[in-house]
């Protein structure tokens, strides 16, 4: 009887013992100390802020989800967030404010490739890392410290539009002719012109091209020199509600493509129009099989699902501009935790020689201005969902390739 209190007295007070190790390292666990600093704009107001949006969830998401771990170094994270108005002038500014005013330890880029040139601008003056994630005119990014998340590779005016005519000559309908509208957004713009140049080269002949100002409503005069045009095939370069706006134009005088593109449309938006049956467009990762399987996306969906409803988004699916948000965050913790520091040049210098498991897939920053591979694909709306169709091997098992 003596042994067995004496046992059961060892094995409560072992226990005890290794409740309070565990309740001391879950207490060195959490981050505390001063805050690091992560300094960036979005555009929160004016005609890019319907996707800004998403980008803002993102990193709130991030932000909070490593606080809960060991922050950044074991110290927590603050982000420090102003609004750009979505203009570039005010980007430059603002970024100039997190410098030297907010004294941010880290930055992370805005929204939309004029603005992130202008961020990069301030990052190159003050020799400090900048991991962005929407930047369209890699050939532009010229400064050794920037790292992209948007991976489209250094060249996406060439790479982009085959990956989207490889898709089109693979299905039902391959065009022979091809109508070139297109926002003059610079990305968009520079997209645009390249795939004008690709369908040249591919045999498709070119009946309309037209270009309209970033910030246009009216596409009336748009929609009916396309439907006098008749193309077998619409590339609409187009960003954010450009594309809704467009087909509404197209609607009011009854004319609806056989097959039409839009570069970077409104998610949610768009799904949910039935004008844009069958629409496709660019992306870098969507919500389902096989992408599922990279890194971090099942935890990740889980809590944008949920937090992207209660915020009212039109779609509360994870894709390619959350995800390249999200890459972005993975990034910049991976650099840290690898450098095992804050300092930029470490932070560079650790980028440049490492692979960084992001959502998106395996990143890498060793080619041209920092780029890696080229990452994107194509999706279609099909039966209410965005589901990648091309290349094969990222479709969503089972979909149907280019509904006619």
């Amino acid at each position: 009887m003596t042994n067995f209190v004496s046992s059961s007295r060892r094995s409560v007070l072992a226990l005890t013992a290794m409740a309070a190790l565990a309740i001391g390292t879950s207490a060195l666990a959490a981050p505390s100390g001063t805050p690091v600093k992560v300094g960036g704009t979005l555009a929160l107001t004016g005609p890019l802020s319907a996707t800004a949006m998403i980008h803002k969830l993102v990193g709130e998401i991030y932000v909070e989800e490593l606080n809960k771990k060991n922050g950044l170094l074991g110290r927590p994270v603050e982000w420090v967030l102003k609004d750009d108005q979505s203009k570039p002038d005010l980007a430059r500014t603002l970024y100039e404010q997190i410098v030297t005013v907010d004294k941010a330890d880290l930055l992370i880029g805005p929204y939309a490739t004029a603005n992130i040139l202008s961020a990069m601008g301030v990052a190159q003056r003050y020799n400090k890392v900048l991991v962005h994630h929407t930047f369209g005119i890699p050939s532009l990014a010229k400064y050794d410290m920037h790292f992209p998340t948007w991976a489209t590779g250094p060249s996406p005016e060439v790479t982009g539009p085959n990956l989207v005519f490889d898709a089109l000559a693979a299905g039902p309908k391959p065009p022979k002719t091809i109508a070139i509208v297109t926002s003059k957004f610079p990305s968009v713009h520079f997209m645009s012109v390249g795939a004008r140049e690709i369908a040249k080269k591919r045999g498709l002949t070119e009946v309309l091209y037209l270009e309209w100002d970033f910030g246009n409503r009216d596409f009336g005069a748009i929609a009916s020199r396309l439907k006098e045009a008749k193309p077998d095939f619409i590339w609409g370069g187009v960003i954010a509600l450009e594309g809704m706006l467009l087909l509404d134009a197209m609607k009011k005088i009854d004319y609806a493509a056989p097959q039409m593109f839009h570069f970077l449309p409104a998610p949610g938006p768009m799904l949910k129009s039935p004008d844009a049956k069958n629409a496709l467009a660019m992306t870098i990762f969507e919500q389902h099989a096989p992408m599922m399987s990279n890194f971090g996306a099942t935890e990740f969906a889980k809590i944008f699902n949920d937090r992207a409803a209660k915020a009212g988004l039109p779609d509360t699916q994870i894709d390619t501009q959350a995800a390249a948000s999200y890459a972005a965050w993975q990034v910049l913790e991976a650099a840290v935790n690898g450098a095992k520091s804050l300092d930029d040049k470490a932070l560079a210098a650790w980028l440049k020689k490492n692979t960084v498991n992001t959502i998106q897939g395996p990143m890498r920053f060793d080619g041209t201005n920092n780029y890696g591979e080229d990452l994107s694909k194509i999706k279609q709306v099909q039966n209410g969902e965005w589901v990648v169709i091309w290349p094969r091997a990222s479709a969503k098992p089972g979909v149907k390739h280019l509904l006619p």
